[in-house]
């Protein structure tokens, strides 16, 4: 849970090469990845589950971040590294374990609707909670454990290396403070987590309300 600070030496170097091409790629919509996160959206906003504000979606299969505006309208996206193991529950008691306590079987990020609030580690840097008691949270990415090579995990074409947190959504500290900071750092907010072990519809009871009928290419009536 803690954040990147400016330095020198090949670490920081690595970081300017990151933020630039971050900060370019939010820019762009993903085109397969992007359309899960998109279909939820427009179902949260028909359901008026963001409660009219702006939010976001990660999308744990494709290992990204979707941040959209209050009307559902897609904002920016960018790779995001997750909890190193696959599942969508948290172990129960888990934020109260110390971290060397955590088996890598445990080591998960939770699937699901989240009320989510600002808050600081340890450090005292800001972080955005996703679930205080589990102890996950979104926050910038950090490379103080070298052989990690979380800021390479990030930069990598593929998604198959982008599971290494302990829960925790690591960010880029670009895309950090250029969309998750202004929308979900400085008031309470909505995180939506999709699963994948299960159907969405399991873990967002907006998806099976009887008066609409979602489909992958918008919304009809219901019959």
């Amino acid at each position: 849970m803690n954040a990147v600070k400016p330095g020198t030496g090949a670490a920081s170097r690595q970081l300017a090469v990151l933020a630039v091409a971050v900060l370019a790629f939010a820019q762009v919509p993903l085109a397969a990845a992007a359309q899960d996160a998109q279909w939820l959206a427009r179902a949260a906003v028909a359901a008026a589950d963001n409660r009219s504000a702006p939010f976001a979606v990660i999308d744990k299969r494709n290992a990204h971040v979707f941040v959209f505006d209050a009307t559902g309208r897609l904002r920016a996206s960018s790779p995001v590294l997750l909890g190193l193991a696959r599942g969508d529950d948290s172990v129960p008691g888990i934020g109260e374990r110390p971290v060397s306590e955590i088996r890598p079987e445990e080591r998960t990020t939770p699937a699901g609707r989240f009320e989510t609030e600002p808050g600081r580690n340890t450090k005292g840097e800001d972080i955005v909670w996703i679930d205080y008691d589990a102890a996950v949270s979104m926050h910038r990415v950090r490379a103080t454990q070298k052989s990690e090579r979380r800021l390479q995990r990030l930069a990598s074409p593929t998604v198959a290396d982008n599971r290494i947190s302990y829960g925790c959504v690591n960010v880029p500290a670009a895309f950090y403070d250029a969309y998750i900071q202004p929308v979900l750092g400085s008031r309470r907010g909505v995180v939506y987590v999709l699963p994948e072990t299960m159907a969405a519809r399991k873990r967002f009871d907006f998806l099976g309300r009887p008066e609409q009928r979602l489909t992958r290419r918008g919304f009809s009536p219901a019959g």
